[in-house]
């Protein structure tokens, strides 16, 4: 289903909204009733031998979604509490009707007040919607943090008040959900940034809108792993690429190394690399196929540079001149390239221009040091800005990691754990989408489908080894299960 495997800004489901309403014919209060019905089922579905429930109501839209669930448990028979934020006579069009509803059923309705007794065995936030823009009200961040010192079960409407629906940025203050019911498309900001953890479970209802008015707004493509594809018989090595890395400054032996069994692991045919002298034993005991050689800074390595498909520059290269030297061959080596952590680190210190053959993958610190910027608060925002000033392939890792090409969102993967968040885990996708691209891999096609790998391959680890902490080899370990030639 189309409303499933896109993500959508607040405008482009307004619009599919509209499309709905005006071009299908659907009634809005029709639509507000089966989103209401929505999630008042989901609560039933989640605690089916509750007994009690209180809404939470702003005056805007998202009010009469929750006005509904309101009226839906008081004809359940469930002591039902409605607390109001902020003037109920502001409510228009179906959110009114909504509320009119609601009373001549026995809905009660109460204005909320700071320090009030909590009610409800399970609270519903329908306070703010996805129209919020810049910081939550007094009023409101008032009734969040009431909502949030619960400590009761919480089903948002839409989306967790406070938070983005285009960035996942908490404005100000921001519900924690237990679950967000999502309607017509699934928000952008439920999947990345702080609205991963604001939202809980995501449950999507498309609230049975034809399938065609998804043809009305674009979205974003929710990211998946590449289809398994088979090796011919008469394959050789040769085929599937050779990638050099290039890292492994002192005390940082293992970066590159992770990288290089990532790029084997994900398919690669050969896989070589050049680090500090004093590596290479290490290397060569660990993995043994890997082609190591030690380098001085002033060593000659070209011949090196253009044996090789790809070029993986950037886990453990450290900010000395030896870093700087290497780093310098690789971006003028005329070859395609992945840049990652001091790859990164030195091309924003040092101001220096990236080929347009290469893709960079900056987690939200670095992309902050590339962007002159002190935080990253608009994720979508940041990685477009960084392709367009690189003009290259940009990934943006982190929760809901993001990739954008020529200045525009190309996708987002809403695969992986915080299992994923340890020392290390870059230096794997380094290697995963250095392997992808040496095997043939558009390298914009080589990123989106290689932070799935990682993303999917963290998570089976996970399934695996919980609750033991996941380390990054335990993303190796599984990455071959998830790659192309895993059939």
């Amino acid at each position: 289903m189309r409303g499933r495997d896109r993500v959508y800004t607040a405008a482009e489901v307004r619009e599919l909204d509209r499309t709905a309403i005006e071009d299908r014919g659907i009634p809005g209060i029709a639509l507000m009733k089966r989103a209401g019905r929505a999630v008042f089922d989901e609560v039933r579905r989640r605690w089916p031998t509750g007994r009690s429930l209180a809404v939470v109501c702003g005056s805007g839209n998202n009010a009469g979604d929750g006005y509904i669930v309101a009226g839906l448990a008081e004809e359940a028979g469930l002591e039902t509490a409605l607390l109001q934020v902020g003037d109920p006579g502001k409510l228009r069009g179906d959110a009114a009707r909504a509320r009119d509803w609601a009373l001549s059923v026995g809905v009660v309705t109460s204005r909320f007040a700071e320090g009030r007794a909590l009610a409800g065995e399970v609270l519903v936030d329908a306070l703010l919607g996805t129209g919020v823009a810049g910081a939550v009200r007094p009023e409101h961040a008032a009734a969040i943090e009431w909502i949030n010192s619960s400590r009761r079960p919480v089903v948002a409407v839409d989306l967790p008040s406070g938070i983005s629906a285009d960035t996942g940025a908490v404005l100000g203050k921001a519900v924690h959900a237990t679950a967000t019911v999502t309607f017509i498309g699934r928000k952008l900001g439920l999947f990345t940034g702080e609205g991963v953890d604001h939202a809980g479970d995501v449950v999507f209802d498309s609230l049975g809108v034809p399938e065609d008015i998804y043809d009305a707004a674009s979205g974003l493509r929710v990211l998946s792993p590449p289809p398994p594809r088979n090796r011919p018989r008469s394959a050789h090595k040769n085929q599937f690429g050779h990638v050099l890395l290039i890292g492994g400054d002192r005390g940082m032996g293992g970066a590159p190394l992770l990288a290089a069994e990532a790029a084997f692991r994900t398919g690669a045919g050969l896989v070589s690399m050049l680090t500090r002298p004093e590596h290479c034993a290490g290397v060569l005991a660990r993995r043994p196929e890997v082609m190591v050689r030690g380098v001085a800074e002033d060593d000659e390595v070209g011949e090196l540079l253009a044996a090789c498909t790809v070029i993986g520059v950037g886990p453990g290269l450290g900010r000395g001149s030896w870093g700087r030297a290497l780093l310098a061959r690789a971006l003028s080596a005329g070859k395609p390239l992945v840049i990652d952590a001091d790859g990164l680190n030195l091309v924003a210190e040092d101001g220096t221009e990236v080929p347009p053959a290469s893709v960079m993958t900056p987690h939200p610190g670095e992309a902050s040091r590339l962007l002159g910027e002190e935080r990253i608060t608009d994720r979508p925002a940041a990685v477009r800005a960084l392709s367009e000033r690189f003009g290259n392939v940009v990934v943006l890792k982190g929760a809901g990691t993001l990739v954008a090409a020529a200045g525009e969102l190309r996708g987002i993967c809403i695969d992986g754990n915080p299992g994923l968040a340890t020392a290390g885990s870059g230096d794997v996708l380094t290697g995963v989408v250095a392997g992808l691209a040496a095997q043939g891999f558009a390298l914009r096609e080589a990123a989106e489908a290689g932070v799935c790998l990682h993303a999917t391959a963290g998570d089976t680890a996970r399934q695996r080894l919980a609750p033991r902490p996941l380390i990054a080899m335990d993303i190796v370990d599984h990455l071959w299960r998830m790659a192309p030639d895993a059939a």
